[in-house]
């Protein structure tokens, strides 16, 4: 394979590897403050911050400001991209990073309604949306700085994949953390208070995150753009010159967004509301899957620099689509094993998905609004396809009785990624005249 780094790049200080689990590191913490927001919104935050006489209401209304943090994304992905196209990659990771750690440490420390009454759920949604900004800024500049400093397509397809691993292992630790607490304090206890250890601890794990952040160097690419007096000016806006780009590219996460999201919020609270598995077997299998998830992502990563992206792309969202009616099947089956297997075969199913579309969906970018681009596109996409889809679930399954039409539901998230990743062409090659 040829290497399709940027003209005139220059490799940095930092070895691929070390910029790679760099990412792979600072993307767990911040998907791991995410997604402890997601088990409490599932299961405490419903009567702690919105008290009402249905069960159902309350639910909805805790989900909802799960959503708020993917409405922000896009803007987050817009703002923070825009300045990682113009003074650089590193910098505007290092603040990701900070302003979701100081937001989840804030969650920790936040008075119920009980307390203060209406300020309490308005201030968990002020903090959820900035927390939502951070994570639009997250995925697109660790994607970046760890493909911009591999070489040859296949280890920019592998070192693209590792910062995505930071998702389910940020699963698996928010998970563990909320068990072992769970299991510690008691249910009443973890009610009460207990619910707040998760997120305070996550103070020190930013910490970490920051230390190895600040002694990685800046993207060879960006470092190219800057000397050669390249960078763009207006980068957000060029991007959206580009809708043959960005609309694709915001297309192919929306199925992988749906599923993860229904495995790792939904389904949870359902099972455990339903009766048809205990709040602590959940989190459990949720914990299996996603180590699972974990594993097999770079490899599918591997597979696709072999195979080819596109190639691995579709067959992961095929798979996905096909596999929906046997998971919540299994899921509402009640059966122990049917969860296991049903839980195991869907994660499964996102990692080969996303194991290559790290580096498809960059690289479809020019290199002058990468970081725009990519990160707007993947906000746009986790928008319409994760924001709501624990909340459409929940309005399916209420309806319906039942999870099957939510699985129909992911099987059309998967046909419109499907169309999205067959239309889009990456990498990026210029034509004339220039698409941006």
């Amino acid at each position: 394979m040829s290497d399709t780094r940027a003209p005139g790049a220059t490799a940095g200080t930092t070895s691929p590897w070390r910029v790679a689990l760099a990412g792979l590191i600072g993307t767990t913490i911040e998907w791991y403050d995410f997604f402890i927001y997601a088990l409490a919104a599932t299961l405490v935050f419903g009567p702690q911050f919105f008290p009402s006489t249905s069960d159902v209401a309350s639910t909805l209304a805790a989900l909802s400001t799960f959503a708020i943090g993917f409405v922000a994304r896009p803007i987050g992905g817009a703002l923070i991209g825009h300045f990682g196209d113009r003074v650089g990659r590193k910098r505007m990771l290092v603040l990701s990073l900070l302003v979701m750690g100081v937001g989840t440490a804030l969650i920790g420390i936040l008075p119920t309604y009980e307390t203060i009454g209406v300020v309490a759920p308005v201030l968990l949604v002020l903090i959820r949306l900035a927390q939502g900004l951070a994570v639009g800024g997250e995925w697109g500049g660790a994607t970046l700085l760890a493909l911009e400093h591999a070489s040859t397509p296949a280890q920019r397809t592998l070192f693209s994949s590792l910062p995505q691993v930071g998702l389910p292992l940020g699963v698996v630790l928010s998970s563990m953390v909320f068990l072992v607490v769970r299991l510690g304090t008691g249910d009443e206890g973890f009610v009460g208070w207990g619910w707040r250890i998760p997120f305070l601890a996550s103070a020190v794990l930013v910490v970490v995150g920051l230390v190895i952040r600040l002694k990685l160097d800046e993207s060879p690419e960006f470092e190219r753009l800057r000397a050669q007096n390249t960078v763009r000016r207006a980068p957000i806006a060029d991007v959206f010159r580009a809708p043959k780009i960005w609309v694709p590219a915001s297309g192919i996460t929306i199925a992988a967004s749906v599923l993860g999201n229904l495995l790792l919020a939904f389904v949870l609270g359902y099972a455990a509301q339903a009766g048809l598995h205990s709040a602590s077997a959940m989190l459990t299998v949720t914990m299996v899957a996603a180590v699972l998830w974990a594993l097999a992502l770079p490899l599918a990563a591997v597979l696709a620099g072999r195979l080819g992206r596109k190639r691995v792309l579709v067959a992961g969202i095929v798979a996905m689509g096909i596999w929906a009616v046997p998971y919540f099947a299994l899921v509402q089956s009640g059966s122990g094993v049917g969860l296991y297997v049903g839980s195991i075969v869907a994660a499964l199913t996102i990692a080969l998905m996303t194991g290559p579309y790290g580096a498809y969906l960059t690289e479809a970018f020019p290199t002058e609004i990468r970081y725009s681009g990519a990160s707007v596109a993947y906000g746009i996409g986790g928008l319409l396809g994760g924001a709501f889809a624990p909340i459409i679930a929940t309005l399916l399954a209420t309806a319906s009785g039942g999870l099957i039409a939510v699985a129909w539901y992911v099987v059309a998230a998967a046909l419109v990624s499907l169309v999205a990743t067959l239309t889009l062409h990456s990498p990026y090659r210029p034509v004339a005249p220039a698409v941006v």
